[in-house]
């Protein structure tokens, strides 16, 4: 059952999709939002055939820094829980690397490169100087590691206008309004919210509309 949240809770793995535009119904993510315990789609995904792989890749690049001397914090070292006015953003990022010069942030990611891979990133180097005492005052940079290359994410991507977009993404998903819903098959296809909570959720395997023209 459904719990209404005191105040609004936002993990940040939840905004990236959104602030890269690969995702576009803003509505999955607030109802997240402000509510714990939500019903879930059951999907195919073979979640301990992720985590397998996930792990071997994070323990690799733990390993490969730790050789070189440097400390690495791994996941629930680095959870930060940073408060807002408006809600409270919540993390756990892979790996962090204390490195003389600065700290580096590395996300595992398992499957083939996208936008907002980097984007993920992007938040834990905007919210772990403001949310862990050990991070302040030090320059941050990111990766995002795969199994065969990575991506560097240097500091200079941390913009002002990066940190305007995520705050005004937060805000919104915040709001005591709800924001509209954008079901589409493809929007659906690996939403884990459930039809119990969205019955405008659409199946990807429903009917598209289709046509024909002789223009081409």
């Amino acid at each position: 059952m459904s719990i209404r949240r005191t105040s609004p809770y936002i993990w940040a793995t939840w905004l990236p999709k959104l602030l890269t535009g690969e995702q576009s119904c803003e509505w999955a993510v607030w109802v997240k939002a402000h509510y714990q315990d939500l019903p879930r789609q059951l999907t195919d995904f073979n979640q301990a055939e992720w985590l397998m792989k996930h792990t071997a890749l994070l323990n690799a690049q733990k390993a490969k820094w730790e050789q070189q001397g440097h400390a690495v914090y791994v996941e629930g070292q680095n959870a930060f829980r940073l408060q807002g006015q408006s809600a409270t953003l919540g993390g756990k990022p892979d790996l962090v690397v204390g490195r003389r010069e600065d700290a580096l942030v590395i996300d595992a990611k398992t499957g083939r490169d996208r936008p907002w891979h980097i984007v993920q990133v992007m938040i834990y180097m905007y919210a772990l100087p403001l949310a862990l005492p050990r991070y302040q005052g030090v320059a941050m940079t990111g990766e995002v590691a795969y199994p065969t290359h990575t991506i560097p994410v240097p500091a200079e991507s941390l913009t002002d206008q990066f940190v305007q977009d995520l705050g005004s993404l937060i805000r919104r998903m915040a709001d005591e309004r709800p924001v509209n819903r954008v079901p589409s098959s493809m929007e659906c296809r690996f939403c884990d919210i459930s039809a119990e909570v969205c019955p405008e959720r659409m199946e990807h395997d429903a009917v598209r509309e289709e046509a024909a023209t002789s223009d081409f």
